[in-house]
């Protein structure tokens, strides 16, 4: 543990920013699961789920979690995904 003032609360608010982010790759993880789910069976609410997917994906974006490149080619995998 930092004995310096300044260096304990960046601990605490880097762990706070790391609690954040988990949970948003959580989130945005698991809409995607659900899409993908509901892609293979072929389930009427496949695009709801899709419309979630990318909500969950550009907020990941804009939060600077993944890349804009990584965030497109995700978009791109499920739309081909709903396609099929």
């Amino acid at each position: 543990m930092p004995v310096i003032k300044s260096a304990m609360k960046r601990v605490r608010t880097s762990e706070k920013a790391a609690a954040r982010n988990r949970s948003q790759m959580s989130a945005m993880r698991t809409s995607i699961k659900a899409f993908e789910i509901a892609a293979t069976n072929n389930a009427e609410n496949a695009n709801e789920l899709l419309q979630t997917a990318y909500s969950r994906i550009d907020r990941a974006k804009s939060k600077g979690l993944i890349k804009a490149n990584n965030a497109g080619r995700k978009k791109s995998r499920l739309a081909k995904m709903l396609s099929k």
